[in-house]
């Protein structure tokens, strides 16, 4: 492989010397195995579209609806969807540049700064364009770019300027296609004034706004552009032919001497055809990318995200909460919205990555956490109620009944109201599992939505009868499931998995959910004339909350006093010491060895008191800090960490979590499907706004909630949250926490890993505790709840 690699970039090079013009078709077809990209974003964005009577169409305020959205990591262009929000068409988009002393490739030679394109005067963002600046580590060039997309079109923008700062240098712009959301069978072409990759009816088009000095397409790792550049010369080939693979197209742009610059603006389009998507590209130029931004920003009379910001009611009081200027809120805001997707209006994603996506297989299609859980769905919608979005979180709850079982779900043979563990956002069935929070999140949401008077009484009594029942139902009644893998019985409140979708049995996070959603499913019962039902429910709801302690709450666990929540049992029984199930690679540890934070989920909806003794036994163990690491939970972050400040506290999932990183050398998680015992799960930041909620609740309770104890939870876990934010203002799904390697990009202790950045559910978490010390009240605090148990 290695001659016949030199052949071809021997006669690529000729070619480029004698100034062949005849196409040339790449070699070395089907290329490397692909991955995706580094999961750390830090930006990510799309247009801002208005609904139409709660759903997407092209005669909005907005026009068009555009379905492109991108991200950002290490500076430079990452994952790239069009069509559905999981869609991706492009894996990464960098600059390699030559140097008079070598070539350097942005992300991995190059630093980086990030910003938002526009903001308010306080310097909170007002609109997910971004400015990124990438800086050779060995200070010979640097770039600036602008990202952002036309709002009008189905394209996304590049201005970028190259500046040579020590001697001189030759920029290639280097694109890598993943079309329809795989690294493999991709065609392209190349030419002066544009580079074409296509993959059954996806096509891409990237136009310039001045003709390449020279254009290559090939194949990765065999006769690409970097691995010619490498070898020291740009191959000539023009096209793939017939052949698909793993593709890299290439432009070069002029060389510059030292103090030169050059400026280039480059669009790419997308469509159903070749011509569809030169005619998108093309009609954005026409437009004139100033004008394209400022109507992505929505400046003047123009639509668009600064008028969503500005519907947001409750974001001005909200940011007032925060430590930062309100910078992390009014990016969350942004952030949340961008991960909706734009054909199913209110489909709300987990996050714009591909978790550990630069160690993932791209060879066949991936959603990674670009996909609909109803538990994350669950706490997105409430954070956009809590911004005071009326829309949204409608949208989002008429969306639900697209993702729970029924007669019409395909495949489905067993008893239906329970909700699809994980789904396209078109609804195509993806994981199985049964998570009875996830069954009673909706029933929560509906209540919440209803009582705040967004949904009327008209409307909650037909979603009562459509979803809203038959969610409850089964959380009584559980019952036989069929569906694809999946042949179990469930009985509630015994789940198939809690809210880590790893383990099967009682669990007092789930059951906190239970229990909240069948109390409140009782009030919609009575409103909607099934008294039958109501009491049902109610009658389910306090048999469950009656069990809690007796099944979840270990007197003789191997931990401190022995008295604390466990985990999850799988029999009830919290005392014999049963194990639960194996893992992520990691050991099938004895019940009363782990702990996590999901009884914290009692008090906050209303099931249990903040100061319950059981609640107040367990938060000791909870935070032990002097535990082994792999039993540990609980680490602190600190000015010794490089985090400014007081201490900053974080929480992992619970002990004995194999899902991260590995220990010994960083690499991700789960590589070449393999789960080794090395693997860590790292501190979760979104567990610091939960225990921010427990504080202030404990606060309300003992009757102390003044200034004093609501800025200490402001100062501790507010700004501890704001701490976890990258330079991009996204908050990720992991930090980490100092315990064996970090991965090859080297995170600093409370840096995000390579798992999810952004995590819908940690803007959502934050967004949440703003609004929570804004009104004094536990967001997730649910009246009926609350007056039900605690007394």
């Amino acid at each position: 492989m290695r001659v016949f690699k030199s052949l071809i970039l021997a006669g690529a090079a000729a070619s480029v010397l004698t100034g062949a013009a005849h196409a040339q078709v790449a070699p070395g077809a089907p290329g490397e195995a692909p991955t995706w990209a580094y999961a750390a974003k830090v930006g990510a964005g799309t247009a801002y579209e208005a609904y139409v009577d709660g759903a997407y169409r092209d005669d909005g305020p907005t026009g068009t609806v555009s379905k492109v959205w991108f991200s950002i990591a290490d500076g430079v262009l990452t994952e790239t969807m069009y069509g559905l929000i999981h869609e991706a068409q492009i894996k990464q988009l960098r600059l390699a540049v030559a140097t008079d002393s070598g070539l350097a490739v942005e992300g991995t030679d190059t630093d980086f700064t990030v910003d938002y394109l526009h903001k308010d005067a306080e310097g909170r963002p007002l609109s997910p364009a971004y400015k990124v600046t990438t800086t050779d580590k060995a200070g010979r060039f640097a770039i600036d770019k602008q990202v952002f997309t036309d709002p009008d079109r189905q394209a996304l923008i590049l201005r970028v300027t190259v500046r040579a700062l020590k001697g001189g240098v030759t920029p290639y712009v280097l694109l890598e296609p993943h079309m329809a959301n795989t690294g493999v069978d991709d065609r392209g072409e190349a030419s002066a004034t544009g580079l074409y990759a296509h993959e059954g009816d996806v096509h891409l088009t990237l136009r310039p706004s001045a003709p390449f000095e020279a254009a290559s397409v090939g194949f990765m790792g065999v006769s690409d552009g970097l691995t010619g550049l490498k070898a020291g010369a740009l191959p000539a080939f023009t096209t793939t032919g017939d052949a698909g693979g793993n593709i890299m197209l290439t432009g070069a742009l002029p060389r510059l001497e030292q103090g030169a610059s050059v400026s280039r603006d480059f669009v790419i389009g997308f469509g159903d055809s070749r011509a569809a998507a030169e005619a998108q590209a093309d009609a954005a130029f026409a437009a004139g990318l100033d004008e394209v931004l400022k109507r992505f920003n929505g400046e003047g009379e123009r639509v668009g995200w600064e008028d969503y910001v500005a519907s947001l009611g409750e974001l001005p009081r909200v940011a007032a909460q925060s430590t930062d200027g309100g910078k992390l809120a009014y990016a969350s805001a942004l952030m949340i919205k961008s991960l909706e997707d734009h054909t199913h209006a209110g489909a709300l994603i987990a996050s714009l990555s591909n978790p550990w996506g630069d160690t993932v297989d791209a060879s066949k299609p991936s959603t990674g956490y670009k996909a609909v859980w109803p538990r994350d769905f669950y706490q997105v919608a409430m954070a956009f109620a809590a911004l005071g979005d009326r829309e949204t979180p409608l949208a989002a709850f008429h969306y639900l009944p697209q993702v729970q079982v029924g007669p019409d779900t395909p495949g489905n043979k067993g008893d239906g109201g329970w909700f699809l563990q994980k789904t396209h956002v078109d609804g195509t069935l993806e994981w199985m599992a049964v998570q009875l929070d996830q069954t009673a999140m909706p029933i929560m949401l509906g209540h919440r939505l209803w009582t705040m008077g967004w949904l009327s009484d008209a409307d909650m009594a037909e979603m009562y009868a459509k979803m809203l029942k038959p969610a409850a139902d089964f959380l009584v009644d559980g019952g036989q499931v069929d569906i694809d893998w999946n042949q179990n019985e469930i009985r509630p409140p015994f789940t198939q998995q809690e809210r880590w979708e790893e383990q099967q049995g009682y669990s007092p996070s789930s059951t906190a959910a239970v229990v909240a959603g069948l109390t409140v499913a009782a009030e919609m019962a009575r409103a909607a004339g099934d008294a039958t039902g109501a009491e049902r429910y109610q009658a389910a709801a306090d048999r469950y909350a009656s069990q809690i302690e007796a099944s979840m709450f270990t007197t003789s666990g191997d931990f401190g006093d022995g008295r604390y929540y466990v985990r999850i049992t799988r029999n009830a029984n919290p005392n014999d010491k049963a194990p639960i199930g194996e893992a992520n690679g990691q050991i099938a540890p004895a019940e009363d060895r782990v702990i996590d934070g999901g009884f914290l989920e009692l008090v906050r909806y209303g099931v249990r008191a903040a100061n319950d003794e059981h609640v107040v036994a367990t938060l000791g163990e909870y935070d032990d800090t002097a535990r082994d690491d792999m039993y540990r939970v609980r680490y602190d972050f600190g000015p010794k960490d490089g985090m400014a400040g007081d201490t900053t506290p974080g929480w992992r999932r619970y002990g004995v979590d194999g899902y991260g990183e590995d220990v010994s050398d960083g690499k991700g998680y789960g590589v070449g499907g393999i789960m080794a015992p090395g693997q860590r799960g790292r501190v979760w930041p979104f567990f610091t706004g939960e225990r921010g909620h427990y504080e202030l609740a404990r606060a309300l309770q003992a009757g102390t909630a003044d200034e004093a104890s609501l800025s200490a939870i402001r100062q501790t876990y507010v700004r501890g949250m704001e701490r976890f934010a990258n330079a991009g203002l996204l908050l990720p799904e992991q930090v980490w926490d100092g315990v064996g390697a970090p991965t090859a990009h080297n995170e600093a202790m409370g840096e995000g890993t390579n798992s999810a950045t952004p995590l819908a559910w940690t803007h959502a978490e934050y967004l949440k505790l703003l609004r929570s010390l804004a009104d004094k009240a536990v967001w997730d605090r649910y009246a009926p709840v609350e007056g039900r148990f605690i007394k």
